[in-house]
């Protein structure tokens, strides 16, 4: 499975993670660079949600609009549904995300939600059912449970693990991931002390995360056109060699290192 615009064009490799704090003008350069793909956390009236409005106004059957909530309540469902189609004016989301389901979720409850919100695809409130969780068996699971046309799952150079445990059977599946945080969080970027070359610049990081075959695309989130800029420079950049790729790990192993600060704690 692919995912595509309402008119059958595959999304871009990169997608455009829209920030409430993001400078006005990065949805329209990016939609110029070629992205068709645009993600929020949540939909609330900012000027650049109201320019991915005026975007959809005019090429609605070409951008794909990703979206989401962390509640699991289906009422809260409703209401949030209502709140994106009438604040984008649009009918139909093309990919509506259940966030960040972890261990503590009630699994009956995820399922639940699942099932929900695959009536709504059936209905044509919605294209694709999405899923996003940091956590490696919880992602194997729904995989396995079939509870998500899409998967959002955290990779990057430091956190590689889901080569081995996800990525096969989301391939086998034919699951396609959507993958965040390919810079950490901007941690990436910085020169440890004990690295001799320059670190990775984000376009970089992205061309990283692209070298995986079951990873569709990765997400970026700039808060400047300058560094949108930067980072859109992964479209046109060739892809990652395997000399690049041996060098950007052994980068990616030394920032991890043995995976016991606070940060690698709450997801290891």
């Amino acid at each position: 499975m692919d995912i595509q615009t309402i008119q059958g064009n595959p999304a871009s490799m990169l997608g455009l993670a829209v920030q409430q704090t993001m400078e006005a003008g990065c949805v329209d350069l990016a939609w110029q660079a070629g992205v068709n793909y645009f993600f929020s956390y949540g939909i609330g009236d900012s000027p650049i949600v109201n320019d991915l409005k005026q975007l959809l106004r005019q090429h609605r059957e070409s951008v794909i609009v990703a979206t989401g909530s962390e509640k699991r309540e289906i009422g809260h469902w409703r209401k949030y549904i209502e709140q994106v189609q009438q604040t984008l004016d649009i009918d139909t989301i093309d990919v509506l995300f259940a966030e960040y389901v972890s261990p503590t979720d009630d699994w009956q409850q995820v399922r639940a939600l699942a099932d929900q919100l695959y009536r709504w695809k059936s209905d044509g409130v919605i294209r694709y059912v999405g899923i996003t969780t940091h956590n490696r068996a919880i992602a194997q699971q729904l995989i396995q449970e079939s509870l998500c046309d899409v998967l959002m799952h955290r990779y990057n150079m430091a956190h590689r693990k889901a080569e081995e445990t996800v990525f096969p059977m989301a391939e086998a599946a034919k699951i396609p991931v959507v993958a965040f945080t390919s810079t950490r969080w901007g941690t990436l970027l910085q020169k440890p002390t004990d690295w001799l070359t320059a670190p990775p610049t984000a376009s970089d990081c992205y061309r990283f995360g692209l070298y995986q075959p079951a990873i569709r695309l990765v997400l970026t989130a700039p808060k400047t056109l300058q560094l949108l800029e930067d980072n859109l420079a992964a479209l046109t950049s060739p892809p990652m060699s395997e000399h690049e790729i041996v060098h950007w790990q052994q980068f990616g192993d030394l920032v991890y290192g043995s995976g016991q600060d606070s940060f690698e704690t709450s997801w290891p």
